[in-house]
């Protein structure tokens, strides 16, 4: 007879997983390939997440890093991924005539409209966020390069030296950890009283929300795994909350076979959540995995409810399609 399995706790943080932008960026890929067929080109990957990527790969999505990689000749869709876009991107599509879908996030179009807005009124921008993430090579190239000056961490909020104190403003990244932010925020503000900022914070709702979910479950369970990839930024920023809520082992995992088992020896209570970019498919069988070694006990803590939808690009529209 086997011998029991030990007893744990397993504290599934709600919401987690799939946010709007990213369910909207997915389906505007197979979405192109149902109505155009195969190949579909994707500028980048559509969201930072290899499981997703590879299963669209297998549906005859392409993936590539620059639009040099596409041949001339193509009548095949390209699609900008969910992080945005400089806008040389766009510029160089329609130069060689594709035909171009755009899956920028929503909430990242409205950073990108706040940066050209405070541009057009002559205003100093600072962008706080991660040099090199896609997101943010997208926003600063939506405007002439000097235009925007990266803020990374709170030593360059304290050090930043513009031109005009008087006319400054600030955006974004929406994928930010939000108590990080909210110090280089009040930093600059501190400094520079009469900053421009946006009227509701760029760090979009699903961060927002994912990152409370962990901030409740992290201090009451004695480890913590997050569902998402390495180069994803929101699910690195759900791993640094959980340390910083005291949990004392807060992990990042692509896929079960990613997990430690000796990390996890002796635990009672294990909490669970998922980046934006993560499908619960991938949760489920990640709890799978711990089922064959423990007996669990599965409960939910919500942080808040979610309900927002985000159109396809008008041309993906099943109106659109029947009116072509």
């Amino acid at each position: 007879m086997s011998a029991k399995k030990p007893d744990l706790r397993i504290v599934l943080c709600s919401p987690r997983g799939f946010c709007a932008g990213v369910v909207r960026a997915i389906d505007t890929v197979e979405r192109a390939l149902t109505i155009y067929g195969a190949p579909v080109y994707v500028r980048h990957e559509i969201v930072h997440n290899k499981y997703v990527v590879d299963s669209l790969k297998t549906k005859g999505a392409i993936f590539v890093e620059e639009l040099a990689e596409i041949p001339d000749d193509t009548n095949a869709p390209v699609v900008f991924s969910a992080h945005g876009v400089p806008k040389s991107v766009p510029a160089e599509a329609k130069s060689r005539n594709f035909f171009s879908l755009d899956a920028t996030c929503p909430l990242v179009t409205k950073v990108h409209r706040e940066a050209a807005i405070h541009f057009k009124r002559g205003r100093e921008i600072f962008l706080i966020g991660h040099s090199h993430h896609p997101e943010v090579v997208g926003t600063l190239g939506q405007l002439p390069v000097g235009a925007v000056t990266l803020i990374e961490t709170a030593e360059d909020a304290k050090t930043i030296a513009p031109k005009d104190p008087n006319n400054l403003a600030f955006v974004t990244q929406t994928t930010l950890s939000i108590d990080d932010t909210a110090e280089i925020v009040a930093l600059l503000k501190e400094r520079f009283p009469n900053i421009n900022g946006p009227h509701k914070e760029d760090i979009c709702y699903a961060t927002t929300n994912r990152q409370l979910a962990v901030k409740k479950v992290a201090p009451v369970v004695d480890a913590l795994i997050v569902v998402g990839a390495p180069n994803s930024s929101n699910s690195q920023r759900l791993r640094e909350v959980a340390e910083r809520e005291g949990c004392p082992i807060a992990v990042l995992a692509q896929r079960a076979s990613d997990i430690d088992w000796a990390r996890f020896e002796g635990i009672k209570s294990l909490g669970i959540t998922a980046g934006a970019s993560a499908p619960e498919v991938i949760v489920e069988e990640i709890m799978g995995a711990f089922a064959e070694r423990f007996e669990l006990h599965v409960e939910t803590v919500s942080a808040a409810e979610e309900n927002e939808f985000f159109p396809l690009p008008r041309s993906l529209r099943p109106d659109a399609a029947a009116a072509e």
